[in-house]
């Protein structure tokens, strides 16, 4: 009588194991880069400086009048905090809207000796392109 050898189980599954085993590594690595995506935003947005932004936008009558009330902030804030110990640099583009419209405060700041100092604080309307100084605002003296 004649022995017939049986296929192992790489030749009697390799089809569906080839694909199944691309599909988790690729999402795995789409995990890792979204996890990372994450922390770089939630580190942007619990700064001293993306807070007094979102503040004063909310505090100033011109953009509330503008977009409207509550105003929220959106998901991708765009450019870059450094910070070493006392001193700083922040450049950020804040996405926010309101119930009539929406645009994007503006900030470019400097820390010195454990302060920060806005040069630039503006809101820009999506629709139009209005800007308002929110550095002229009273509500742009940051608390220590």
């Amino acid at each position: 009588m004649q022995t017939v050898e049986q296929p192992n189980w790489w030749q009697r599954n390799w089809k569906w194991f080839l694909p199944t085993g691309c599909l988790v590594v690729t999402l795995l690595v789409a995990a890792f880069i979204g996890a990372i995506f994450w922390f770089v935003f939630a580190l942007m947005k619990h700064s001293d400086v993306y807070a007094h932004a979102l503040q004063t936008a909310r505090a100033s009558e011109a953009v509330r009048a503008e977009i409207g009330t509550p105003i929220e902030e959106g998901w991708f804030t765009t450019g870059s905090i450094q910070e070493t110990g006392p001193s700083g640099s922040a450049e950020l583009a804040i996405p926010v809207s309101g119930p009539r419209g929406g645009g994007t405060v503006y900030v470019e700041a400097k820390k010195s000796t454990g302060r920060w100092t806005y040069s630039e604080l503006v809101f820009e309307a999506d629709a139009g392109g209005k800007r308002i100084d929110l550095a002229a605002s009273p509500a742009v003296e940051q608390e220590q």
